[in-house]
């Protein structure tokens, strides 16, 4: 189920004009510094704000279209809403926490569902026990599990892990990973961390200032210097294809495989995060390397800063971004169009693999 959003609103100083079309299913991460206008835009979409002008559709119905008079009020948008701070009830047990949502739903799901919600985000230890027992990370789980069960179309995560240390964003990274994939729910994920989203995002959309700079694949858009995230060097979506003799498991993508030292089930699906300091650049094809990853790619781009550079290579449709120092751009006499090898240890592949 799609959604389409375009609205124009002011608040005191600020301005807000943006337009996005998030697509069908998965998660599309609204990026940008803070005061970019993402939680605004969060707020119109669950109806806490009506923007003074626009219009804003999730799949065939129209939740707000100023021009006809529609505003949708937020109980019946059907959206499911976790905040910062999960803003659980003090005084109820968890499980009270999920009927809480399930109760409250306008066409509550089946009795199942409160089972198979629990069983997903691993709530069962957790059901008689009250917030204030909980961790950080437990509190996010229960308040991602409240939302579900209110029986949402749409899922608005703003900022959901921006008060957990490194420790606890570790450990609900997995079950958001396992949320968006098993239920398909379109997802609107606001963050201002580039690796939350290297894990998570499908879709991204860049704000700066109310407004739009930019919008398109995960992949695209995070390896790259306007998201401000440019020690990613790739975003890979691949298929484990088989685990060879000498243990190493080949992960095809479009542009080629790389080989990684894990046994992995062939078929299955994951994202590798390469960072640009993992690549290395070389005019010739190499061989008496240690390197088990050698790929032919085509320099697309290469940015000067200072004493480092950022050179921009395709591998068919796959991006990657290495950062190298300009001493070694200008020795190699790197350009656009140059035919090249992208060289990268497995090892740093195999501690940035997450599964899809």
């Amino acid at each position: 189920m799609s959604v389409s959003l375009c609205i124009r609103h002011r608040l005191g100083n600020f301005a807000l004009d943006a337009a996005f079309d998030a697509p069908d299913g998965g998660v599309t991460a609204l990026f940008g510094p803070s005061g970019a206008g993402k939680t605004s835009i969060v707020h119109a979409l669950a109806g806490l704000m009506r923007p003074s002008e626009g219009r804003i559709a999730v799949g065939d119905e129209i939740l707000l279209d100023t021009g006809q008079g529609i505003c949708l009020p937020p109980e019946r948008r059907r959206t499911g809403l976790v905040f910062q701070d999960a803003r659980l009830f003090p005084h109820m047990t968890v499980r009270n926490n999920l009927l809480f949502g399930w109760r409250r739903a306008a066409d509550p799901a089946p009795a199942a569902e409160i089972t198979r919600v629990t069983a997903m985000l691993g709530l069962e230890p957790l059901l008689h026990r009250k917030p204030q027992s909980l961790s950080g990370g437990e509190k996010a789980r229960v308040a991602l599990g409240r939302a579900l069960l209110s029986s949402p179309r749409l899922l608005l995560l703003d900022e959901p892990l921006a008060n957990l240390d490194a420790a606890r964003r570790d450990e609900i990274l997995p079950w958001l990973e396992r949320l968006r994939d098993e239920t398909r729910l379109p997802i609107i994920y606001v963050s201002h961390a580039a690796d939350e989203l290297a894990r998570l995002a499908d879709h991204v959309v860049l704000l700066e200032n109310g407004r739009v700079t930019g919008q398109g694949p995960a992949s695209t858009m995070l390896v790259s210097r306007a998201t401000g995230a440019s020690k990613l060097g790739g975003l890979v979506d691949a298929v484990a294809a088989r685990t060879r003799p000498d243990g190493l498991t080949d992960l095809v993508f479009d542009g080629g495989a790389f080989a990684v030292p894990q046994s992995l089930m062939a078929g299955k699906r994951l994202r590798l995060r390469i960072a640009a300091e993992d690549i290395i650049i070389a005019l010739h094809e190499p061989g008496g390397l240690s390197a088990n990853n050698v790929l032919a790619v085509t320099v697309v781009e290469v940015r000067r800063d200072g004493a480092v550079a950022e050179v921009e290579m395709r591998a068919a449709s796959t991006r990657l971004m290495a950062r190298i120092t300009a001493a070694s751009a200008e020795r190699l006499a790197l350009a656009p169009g140059q035919q090249v090898y992208g060289i990268v240890k497995s090892v740093a592949i195999d501690r940035s693999i997450s599964g899809l």
